[in-house]
């Protein structure tokens, strides 16, 4: 063990990745993730009603152009999509759907992009007297659900048209997919600088996010053409007698696994930035292990993250283990 940790502090690429696992294990980035995909969650069937309810207000004088601009949109919702375009006769357009449709959309929303700066502020080590009052937390939540949720749209039609045109009898050839691809990758990438910036309350550098934002791009889109294939090819024709539950549990499993890539490629920025490198190997499981720089300034970032004023100050020392591992 020694040998190998020694080995990893002496080559960043193996270890960054040991110290970026670290910190996400630290900062509970499980909990994290699975807070945004609560939200997520809740905010995504109201999301699909108002579509409906919007649809259905604007083009109520054109059911034809109505079905077909609803079907398109939907087919990448499989069984409940289905459900709700069987169903959209029943959710007549009118002005009090769409105000309650507004509503809780932009309720669950919020909701989402204030779990996305807690898990945020959490991973950058803002601490709590610093971070953002209620007002000023929804104006940036409502910021990014216009800019990213409207980017987010453009670059899933880009993976829609580069992964799943050929189950609908379009032929996409190989320069037009890489080069959507390439599009849809650096359009994530934008948008989750974006994010990143407007989502934590601090200054942080262009160059401090790119490495995460593009990390997460990728993955992104790795996860939008796995999906669209899933949906245009597995899920297509599923019945609904069986099929609704699997795409509960698999729209969370989805959105879960989203919130995971984010919140780690997150983690990647601030290791990077604040220079979080190299970790000692066994610290997190024995005191006996000696503490790297980079240990002691993580456990003091962590700590100093639960300041409520400032007139709270907060000092951290460490002291050399025993030889039977008490500090």
């Amino acid at each position: 063990m020694g040998r190998v940790d020694e080995f990893q502090r002496r080559h960043a690429w193996a270890g960054l990745p040991l110290a970026v696992l670290y910190k996400f294990v630290d900062d509970q980035g499980t909990y994290l993730a699975a807070l945004i995909t609560y939200y997520g969650f809740v905010s995504l069937f109201p999301l699909l009603l108002l579509l409906v309810s919007v649809l259905g207000f604007v083009l109520h004088g054109n059911p034809g152009l109505q079905q077909q601009v609803l079907h398109s949109a939907l087919r990448d919702f499989p069984i409940v999509g289905d459900q709700i375009g069987q169903n959209v006769h029943s959710l007549h357009g009118n002005s009090l759907a769409l105000t309650v449709g507004i509503v809780v959309s932009l309720a669950g929303g919020l909701n989402a992009t204030l779990a996305a700066q807690t898990a945020m502020n959490r991973v950058w080590a803002v601490p709590r007297r610093a971070r953002p009052d209620l007002l000023c937390a929804w104006g940036r939540g409502l910021l990014v659900l216009l800019v990213v949720g409207t980017g987010f749209l453009l670059t899933t039609g880009l993976s829609g048209l580069s992964t799943g045109a050929g189950s609908y009898g379009a032929e996409v050839g190989v320069g037009l997919r890489v080069a959507a691809t390439a599009l849809a990758v650096a359009l994530n990438a934008a948008l989750f600088v974006f994010a990143f910036r407007v989502l934590t309350a601090r200054a942080i550098s262009l160059a401090q996010l790119w490495p995460g934002a593009l990390s997460a791009a990728v993955a992104w889109q790795a996860l939008q053409e796995v999906g669209t294939f899933l949906v245009a090819h597995e899920l297509k024709g599923t019945s609904t007698t069986y099929g609704i539950f699997s795409v509960v549990l698999g729209l969370l499993a989805w959105i879960y696994l989203t919130a995971l890539v984010v919140v780690f490629c997150a983690e990647i920025n601030v290791v990077r930035a604040q220079r979080f490198w190299p970790r000692s190997l066994t610290a997190p499981f024995t005191d006996r292990a000696p503490l790297t720089d980079a240990d002691r300034r993580a456990y003091t970032a962590y700590t100093t993250t639960e300041q409520h004023t400032s007139r709270q100050h907060i000092k951290v020392d460490f002291s050399p283990p025993n030889a039977d591992g008490q500090q």
